[in-house]
Parts: C-alpha cells; sequence; structure tokens
C-alpha cells in the first residue's frame, strides 16, 4: 500500500472532514499531521472549539486512519519534519489547503501531491468548520483596484476610487492574508454572529471608529470596513478624506455572479508579522493617477462583463500599487506570477500585499484555486 499523508487543523469534526479522509485513503493508508493549538492560534487568530489533544483522540478513532500525530512544528509548515520522516508516497490536500510551499516541498523530498475538490459523501451537504463556527458569518472582503487611495497619504495627490467585493466566509482565510481579517475580527467583536440590520453606510463608520480609536498609530483604511458591511460590488470615491465622498453598489445578480465566474484565488501564506509596506514609498501625483485611472477603467468593465478590459485594469491597478509600495510583491510572488501569466487575463494581491492570495482573471478554470461567493 502507497503511504497517503494529509495535514491540517479538523477542529469540530465533521462529515467534511471525513469524506476528505475517505477520499485520501482510497489512494492508500493514510497518516495525518494536525496542526497545534498554538500553531492555529498563530495561523487563524483565533482558539479552537477542541484542544489538539480531543482532535487527536477523534482523529485517530476514524476506521480509515492508519495514524495520527500532532505536528511538531510551526506555521504553514508545521508538519514538515513528521513529513521528513514518514517519506510518503502522497501528499492529498483539499483546495483551499493547496499552498506553493507545500508543494515545492513535495517536489524537493519526491512526493506526489494531489489536491482535491471538496466533495460531500453521498447526498450530504458540503460541510467546513468556517461554516459550522457561528461568528463566522461576518464576510471577508477583496479589494479590486484602486486599494491605498483610502488613505489620505495617497488620495490627496489625486482623487479616485477603490472597489471591493463582499465575500461569503465559504472558507476561513488565514490571518493577515488581505481578506481584512483585522476589520473582520473588530466586526466579530462588535456583532459577534453577522452584519446587523441597518443602514450599512452607518454600520461601517462604526466599525471603522472601532477599529481607529483617537490616538491610533496607523489608521486603518476605510475600504476594509465598507467592505466587509457593505453587500455586492461597491466603489468609493477618495478626495484626500479618510471617508468616501460618494458610495456606488451593484447588486445585479448578473454582474455578481460573471465576477464569481472570472475571479480565482491562489492561497500563499500569511503576511509575516512584522511585515511593514510602507517602507521605500514612491508616491507622487503621477504615481496615485496612473491608480486612479486604473480603477476607473476597472469598474467600467465590470459594468460591461468585459474579461479583457476588466483582466488588463486590475492588473495595471496593480502595477500603479507596486510601483508606489515596492515591498508589496517579493521575488517568490514574482515567481508566482510568472507560472500564470500565460493563463490569465490580469492579476493582483488581496490587500497591501506581502502574502495571502494571488487573485487572478480568467474565464478559464484555474488549477489548484478558490472561487469565491459575493454576498448579495
Amino acid at each position: 500500500m502507497k503511504k497517503v499523508f494529509v495535514s491540517g487543523c479538523y477542529d469540530m469534526l465533521h462529515s467534511g472532514h471525513v469524506a476528505f479522509f475517505e477520499e485520501a485513503a482510497s489512494y492508500g493508508d493514510l497518516y495525518v499531521g494536525i496542526g497545534s493549538d498554538k500553531t492555529i492560534y498563530e495561523l487563524k487568530a483565533r482558539k479552537t472549539i477542541n484542544t489538539d489533544a480531543e482532535r487527536l483522540y477523534m482523529v485517530k478513532a476514524l476506521r480509515m486512519v492508519k495514524d495520527a500525530w500532532i505536528n511538531s512544528g510551526s506555521g504553514l509548515l508545521d508538519f514538515e519534519k513528521e513529513l521528513r520522516e514518514l517519506q510518503p508516497d502522497i501528499f492529498f490536500v483539499n483546495s483551499d489547503g493547496h499552498t506553493h510551499l507545500k508543494e515545492q516541498l513535495c517536489k524537493e523530498l519526491g512526493i506526489e501531491y494531489i489536491v482535491s475538490k471538496r466533495i460531500p459523501h453521498g447526498s450530504l451537504p458540503v460541510r467546513s468548520t468556517t461554516m459550522l463556527r457561528q461568528e463566522c458569518c461576518i464576510p471577508y472582503r477583496i479589494d479590486l483596484a484602486g486599494g491605498w487611495l483610502d488613505q489620505p497619504f495617497v488620495s490627496k495627490y489625486c482623487p479616485g476610487p477603490v472597489l471591493t467585493i463582499c465575500i461569503e466566509p465559504d472558507y476561513e482565510f488565514n490571518d493577515r492574508s488581505g481578506m481584512s481579517t483585522s476589520s473582520r475580527k473588530k466586526a466579530i467583536e462588535l456583532w459577534q454572529t453577522d452584519i446587523p440590520e441597518g443602514d450599512k453606510e452607518k454600520l461601517a463608520k462604526t466599525l471603522f471608529c472601532y477599529e481607529n480609536p483617537p490616538g491610533t498609530d496607523y489608521i486603518s483604511g476605510s475600504q476594509d470596513a465598507l467592505g466587509i458591511v457593505m453587500p455586492g460590488l461597491n466603489k468609493y470615491e477618495y478626495d484626500g478624506d479618510y471617508w468616501p465622498g460618494s458610495i456606488e453598489t451593484v447588486l445585479e445578480n448578473d454582474i455578481l455572479s460573471w465576477l464569481e465566474s472570472v475571479i480565482w484565488l491562489l492561497p500563499l501564506y500569511p503576511r509575516k508579522s512584522d511585515y511593514n509596506v510602507i517602507v521605500d514609498t514612491r508616491i507622487d501625483e503621477p504615481s496615485v493617477r496612473r491608480l486612479s485611472e486604473a480603477a476607473c477603467k476597472c469598474w467600467d468593465a465590470v459594468l460591461k462583463k468585459d474579461i479583457d478590459l476588466f483582466g488588463a485594469a486590475v492588473r495595471e491597478s496593480f502595477e500603479a500599487q507596486v510601483n508606489m509600495f515596492p515591498h508589496m510583491i517579493n521575488p517568490d510572488i514574482t515567481k508566482q506570477i510568472e507560472t500564470y501569466r500565460e493563463q490569465v487575463k490580469g492579476w493582483k494581491l488581496c490587500g497591501a500585499g506581502g502574502g495571502g492570495y494571488l487573485v487572478f482573471i480568467s474565464n478559464t478554470p484555474i488549477k489548484n484555486t478558490l472561487q469565491i461567493r459575493i454576498r448579495r
């Protein structure tokens, strides 16, 4: 029998986990590495519901599991020591667990790397730990273009829009991944389970003020709070202030469904805790104008549902950001972009960059990526 290795959190064990284990075990004897409580807290910025001892007990009790243990390392590759010792034939991951780092490690060790989609057992519903966690009804956000214009030190040079989409929490995106996870945690502190009913702009202002109390050294841009609270696709017009002068919202299902069909997220890794993007910046009027114009082009392309113009505008917006904030990317991210360059229409990093997720624009599926669901 071949040896098959999987690794993960496996908190609140559910039918989705069991179906994943069954699929992995169809390739051979299944060995499971489990993230420690410490590692999960570092990656997700939250405590597990069940301790690592409880999770280990439950996973080892499953009939298809040959053996299981708590990984001894930390971070996304917390299993590396055990992987090298086990020397499995196959490393099996879900699409939301795939990362370039895991794939590269397997290439180095000569291990076959298989990425699976979430396949529920029989007629059972799709299950994930995120879906079962009550507080995770609060959405995430992706900024499509114009990011940084919500900061007065940028938009003072030239006014322009930031475009965001509100993302349902079908996946538990890693902390520090450019999905506005910091603002989302503040939203959870405020509202616990979901965005309340009421005037969405007023609610977003409440979240923005809660996240940035008087005396805050660095003010988080308001597009984070707005992007979480405002459903659908939104355009925020900034002109040297922290709050946009106007907001335009698109909730038409045909446009949102089209966006869902052409946006693909490639997992990278969380930004390092000491990462600082605001160094060696090159911010001036021509650079900011380029960013503003690219965001305007992106808005028009989405309304027309023009994949070529949309991809080009997203790429142009990202290149304008990198020109002003060169530390948004690093050699590894550049390598990933080059790998997919010929397959896609455009690309960008979620949020301020330095890790997280690469956003690809394509009208055909991209291998090992995630698709998002926009909140209506």
